[in-house]
């Protein structure tokens, strides 16, 4: 597969007017649109984008461009820390896409967000100096633009990194000063847990959450953070998957938020559309197969018999699009990282109890690799 393959995930200012977030929403469809994720408490939207360099571009700069024209930051009001409109704008390779390629990719957006919309950038993460912690607690000064910021859409945190989980609980029988402890000492910063980040905050209606973010996702899972908190002997409250999970990462709150699903819901979706260009009686019925499969695939479950077959669904978007003579290289892409995501998140005793399936679904694999 050699077409290089970019997810973001930009978190905007803006998690409860409904036509604002419609509207970036609709702006950052110019890319593959994932999923958008808004909260109201924390008062800012994730919006979850595929596609390749250029697609992912369009829908960067436009959906930016969007939220920079319609929300205020200097109105803002919300429990997360944030310092502009487009709040930050992370870029994360998928499939066989390297790390510097995203960071190359990071750098060329916020050149287009400084010179297009004069909104100064900071640059983050993989090949810079600053962390997000950094440009937070106002230890750095804009990358682009400057020292000013933008008086209404503050500045855009622009950076190249690995997939991770946002994952929140609520914490009961806790008061703040405890959860904040708390959230210190399960970091890995402070000496905690392998592949954590944590903050507390207090929300409304007194209720307490845990924030975490889940950067190895190798060592740390959203389970192995429920875990340890009933290590402690902590009631675990409500549990939140923000934005979108890899498979591999699996847990029971991200049933419907796979990002391998919704990456293969995209594919269908995109190819029903390109059926419905073709015009004509076959390509309509196929659309609306695979309108059908977009649906379902957006909505995968989490027990492994759905797994494996979100699987071999995504393996065979491919071969249906070809055959339709609707696949491009991106298409492909995104739907051979979807079925070897689901594939990789495949136990051992599920392989064990359907070894033909298995067989099928890895020669298929190899074959689009």
């Amino acid at each position: 597969m050699n077409d290089e393959l970019f997810e973001s995930v930009p978190n905007f200012s803006e998690g409860r007017d409904a036509p604002v977030i419609d509207a970036i929403a609709r702006a950052a469809s110019a890319a593959h649109l994932l999923d958008v994720d808004p909260d109201p408490d924390h008062h800012r939207v994730v919006v979850s984008m595929a596609g390749e360099r250029e697609r992912l571009l369009d829908g960067l700069i436009h959906s930016v461009a969007t939220a920079a024209e319609r929300i205020d930051l200097s109105r803002h009001a919300g429990v997360h820390p944030r310092v502009g409109a487009a709040d930050v704008v992370p870029i994360i390779p998928l499939g066989d896409t390297s790390l510097d390629a995203c960071h190359e990719v990071a750098r060329e957006l916020g050149r287009r967000i400084w010179t297009e919309l004069r909104i100064p950038v900071y640059f983050y993460g993989h090949g810079e100096d600053w962390t997000l912690a950094d440009i937070r607690a106002g230890r750095a000064q804009p990358d682009l633009g400057g020292p000013d910021l933008h008086p209404t859409a503050g500045a855009v945190c622009v950076g190249a990194r690995r997939l991770l989980v946002a994952f929140n609980v609520l914490l009961d029988g806790m008061t703040v000063p405890e959860a904040r402890v708390l959230a210190h000492s399960i970091r890995e910063s402070g000496g905690g847990m392998r592949g954590v980040m944590a903050l507390a905050f207090e929300l409304p209606g007194g209720r307490l959450q845990l924030s975490t973010n889940l950067f190895r996702l190798d060592e740390m899972s959203p389970q192995g953070v429920v875990d340890e908190l009933r290590r402690r002997g902590l009631v675990v409250g409500e549990q939140q998957i923000v934005g979108l999970c890899p498979a591999v990462a699996a847990h029971e709150a991200a049933s419907g938020r796979l990002l391998e699903g919704h990456l293969g819901s995209a594919v269908a979706r995109e190819g029903a559309r390109r059926c419905l260009v073709l015009g004509g009686e076959e390509p309509a019925a196929l659309a609306t197969r695979l309108q059908y499969e977009a649906s379902g695939l957006a909505d995968l479950t989490v027990d492994q018999e759905s797994l494996l077959a979100g699987a071999e669904r995504c393996a065979a978007l491919g071969p249906v699009l070809k055959a339709a003579e609707v696949l491009d290289g991106e298409l492909a892409a995104m739907a051979t990282v979807a079925a070897g995501g689901l594939r990789r998140a495949v136990n051992r005793a599920t392989e064990s109890a359907y070894p033909e399936r298995i067989e099928a679904l890895d020669r298929r694999l190899a074959a689009s690799a």
